[in-house]
């Protein structure tokens, strides 16, 4: 029988190791356990955790990695808390899932709660009936997922965000926008649908935000954020416009609508990546989105110049807890044939974000 080390914090004795001591017994770890190990790495990782990760990439490639890995025994999830519900949720039921620090958490998939959500459900079908289809992004609970699926929705990413909202729309006359009204307000403009029938909901006053005929709306965004892209502000492009006209500016979806207007490019993380893989030696670029990857790829790419677009940002704290000694204490729990902070998602939430998941999925 397994012991329950959920809510362990880890041992001092890890605080003290050397980075050298820590790196050989990871790699001594990985190659004892081979197959029956997966670790994966969301790009906003720190290198010193991404270096040993088996796959990496952001919730769309990792979320459908989780779906085709049926080989390990334990996946070890360097990323957040909702990242490694997705794993868990769609992996088989003998694999478990890992969260080598249980405060890794994303503050965005916090802003949407349950009773917030019903509360929100309940007003919708009064004011418009059953004509809404909820869609909500990864970066949210598995309870809400589990809402979304029970009400034929479907979750989505900032990858595949537009082709979601279209098949949405084939379904329903209007959507709600779960957790995040950037992304939310930037994928629906970016397909036509002007700002005046768009409204936000607030879930802590419990109304709209909208001025005009709440008739007319045609999305519905919750008041939801990314604390580290709400700060890449319009002054930030301002600015480097006057003293680097010749930079590129690109930057994440879940920018603010005026931020990523007055942008030269905007798209997801892989899409981020992509540009810059794929730009000429010598042109310059100013970057929108988290720092540790920001920083990982101006290291990739020393024949351009690469900045962040907000110099002053620091890395988010919740998005970058895992580090190595977490990681190492992860992997010697397994290798003791127990479990450090194991992600297991109640069955019947599980099977309603499935629905979620695979709807999009399918359309991946």
């Amino acid at each position: 029988m397994k012991k329950d080390t959920n809510h362990l914090m880890i041992p001092d004795h890890y605080k003290t190791m050397s980075i050298e001591v820590m790196e050989e017994k990871v790699l001594e770890i990985k190659a004892k356990l081979g197959k029956k190990l997966f670790i994966l790495g969301h790009h906003y990782q720190k290198d010193e955790v991404i270096k040993f990760a088996d796959a990496t990439g952001d919730s769309l490639k990792l979320a459908q990695i989780s779906a085709q890995n049926k080989d390990a025994e334990s996946i070890v999830f360097c990323g957040v808390h909702f990242m490694a519900e997705t794993a868990d949720i769609l992996s088989n039921d003998d694999q478990v899932v890992l969260l080598p620090d249980m405060r890794a958490g994303c503050s965005m998939a916090d802003m949407a709660d349950m009773n917030q959500t019903e509360r929100c459900w309940n007003v919708l079908q009064e004011v418009f009936g059953d004509t809404v289809l909820p869609l909500t992004y990864v970066n949210s609970t598995a309870a809400i997922k589990a809402f979304v699926g029970r009400n034929g929705g479907a979750t989505v990413t900032s990858s595949n965000a537009k082709k979601m909202l279209e098949w949405a729309f084939t379904q329903k006359e209007r959507i709600l926008f779960l957790p995040d009204q950037h992304l939310g307000r930037n994928t629906a403009f970016d397909l036509g649908i002007p700002l005046e029938q768009m409204a936000v909901w607030d879930p802590i006053n419990h109304c709209f935000e909208f001025e005009g005929d709440i008739r007319e709306v045609k999305i519905i965004l919750w008041k939801g954020h990314c604390s580290v892209h709400e700060n890449f502000t319009v002054e930030n492009i301002r600015h480097l416009r006057e003293t680097k006209p010749d930079m590129n500016i690109i930057v994440h979806p879940e920018c603010p609508f005026e931020t990523v207007e007055a942008s030269d490019f905007a798209g997801s993380t892989s899409y981020i990546i992509h540009k810059i893989e794929h730009a000429p030696a010598g042109s310059q670029w100013a970057i929108g989105t988290e720092m540790n990857l920001v920083q990982r790829i101006i290291h990739q790419h020393q024949d351009k110049e690469i900045v962040s677009l907000n110099p002053h940002l620091c890395p988010c704290m919740t998005m970058n807890r895992i580090d190595l000694p977490h990681l190492l204490w992860s992997l010697e729990m397994i290798e003791k044939g127990e479990t450090a902070q194991q992600i297991k998602v109640p069955t019947d939430i599980a099977n309603d974000a499935t629905l979620a998941l695979n709807r999009m999925l399918e359309r991946a």
